[in-house]
């Protein structure tokens, strides 16, 4: 710890943090100067101006804390906060909305690195609890998601936000983080939120980065590197699915993720780029089958997927579409779930029979696939890339395929935004994040396998 700075650096200080307000990215100057009237130590200065302005202090703030005059008039150096390993001089402060299953890898992996000092709310304190258990730098708390006020606390003094909320919180949040001037990230594939997401970003001084999990989110990055170097765009098949490794049941399904998100992207239109024209498609429509690695799978229309691929390749690309991977005989089961017997009328009564009778399990694995097909050096040609990412072991621990790739794409976008290697201010698509600088990313190297 350093001691507290003598009354006769006040006023730099001061100076310093006026500076700082009038760049916009603060508060009233005068709030800092009642913080400062006391004894105040180094650590906490630091502290003060990182999470009230959501910054550290620049080149020129830290050439000033080293040859700033001390009260008896004397000289001395007063030491830079201790570098991480990226160079930034604090952690940041990020709080993850959601401590289910998501969340709690997003926590780990975040926490963990040594970089980031997280703050995990959830409606349930064993989830929140759970999340923490045995990581530095982390803490948590009981809160409403529906509050105002129960987010507004969780966010004061926050850089940026990942929320694992179910989709239908992420309106509110989102205008809470914009309020407060934080960075917002989500998993969301709901195309509703996310267009309503996309108008609150508008003007905003932060960050606004949804569908930044798997599918929305990596499934997005990889399709557009793979069909990059192509002058047209033919066609661009983006396929995912989280799937058990040991199907017993007639589903050949186990639940890995949220049941309501599930749920919902097997009821809402779908959005894909149709011959040249962006367009909706009916959702459990348009199967196909396919075989890899020499095990068969069916694929079909489901929601949110595509993210806003196909918008940003309007023009350049024929056809864009999104479907999500199942064994065989899934999709006509949930046909007959839904439309013969009436669930889609009740999905939360479907959703709460699922979560009854349907096991999770902690086995399973995440298949990948992207086609691309157009010309790209005057020739039309195919390209396919494949991914197979089963659960497995980190830092000791047992963690889901689904867990990984999930939590490792919002992380990595996070870390990138750290890095300034995405925009830092308004709507941020998919499209913007470089698969390069992803796959290189300690926690985008979770893909490579």
């Amino acid at each position: 710890m350093r001691g507290a700075p003598a009354a006769g650096l006040l006023d730099s200080v001061v100076a310093v943090t006026k500076r700082v307000t009038l760049e916009g990215r603060g508060v009233a100057a005068t709030d800092m100067d009642a913080a400062l009237a006391g004894a105040v130590s180094w650590d906490d200065y630091f502290s003060l101006i990182e999470l009230r302005f959501n910054l550290r202090p620049d080149a020129a703030d830290e050439r000033w804390l080293s040859s700033s005059p001390l009260a008896d008039g004397g000289e001395a150096r007063i030491p830079a906060p201790e570098p991480t390993i990226h160079g930034e001089q604090r952690m940041k402060n990020v709080l993850i909305i959601g401590g289910g299953k998501i969340g709690r890898m997003a926590a780990h992996l975040l926490a963990m690195s040594g970089d980031y000092r997280v703050h995990v709310i959830d409606s349930h304190e064993p989830s929140w609890r759970d999340a923490i258990a045995g990581l530095p730098n982390a803490s948590g708390a009981t809160a409403d998601f529906a509050s105002r006020a129960d987010i507004d606390a969780a966010l004061d003094g926050k850089w940026a936000l990942i929320s694992c909320a179910p989709f239908y919180c992420n309106e509110l949040i989102a205008e809470r983080a914009k309020d407060h001037g934080v960075h917002y990230l989500d998993l969301t594939e709901d195309v509703a939120v996310t267009k309503k997401v996309m108008a609150l970003a508008e003007g905003a001084r932060t960050a606004f980065i949804p569908q930044c999990g798997l599918a929305p989110g990596y499934i997005t990055i990889a399709a557009n590197h793979l069909a990059g170097p192509m002058s047209e765009i033919h066609e661009l098949r983006c396929r995912v699915g989280a799937l058990p490794q040991f199907p017993s049941n007639q589903l050949k399904y186990n639940m890995t993720w949220s049941t309501s998100g599930l749920i919902n992207e097997y009821c809402q239109p779908c959005e894909a780029l149709v011959d040249g024209t962006m367009t909706l498609l009916p959702p459990l429509e348009n199967l196909e089958r396919f075989t890899m690695d020499g095990i068969e799978y069916e694929a079909f229309n489901t929601s949110g997927g595509l993210g806003s691929l196909g918008e940003s390749l309007a023009g350049r690309a024929r056809n864009v579409n999104y479907k999500t991977i199942r064994y065989p005989g899934h999709c006509d089961l949930m046909k007959f779930l839904l439309h013969d017997l009436g669930f889609i009328r009740r999905r939360e009564e479907l959703c709460a029979i699922f979560d009854r009778e349907i096991p999770a399990t902690r086995q399973d694995v995440i298949v990948i696939v992207c086609i691309a097909i157009g010309i790209e050096n005057g020739r039309l040609v195919e390209k396919t890339y494949s991914r197979r990412v089963p659960a497995k072991t980190i830092d000791g621990k047992h963690w889901t395929g689904i867990q990984i790739t999930t939590a490792a794409g919002v992380c990595a976008v996070l870390d990138l935004l750290r890095e300034g290697k995405v925009p830092q201010q308004g709507f941020v698509k998919m499209e913007d994040v470089s698969y390069d600088d992803f796959i290189a990313n300690r926690f985008g190297r979770e893909y490579v396998v």
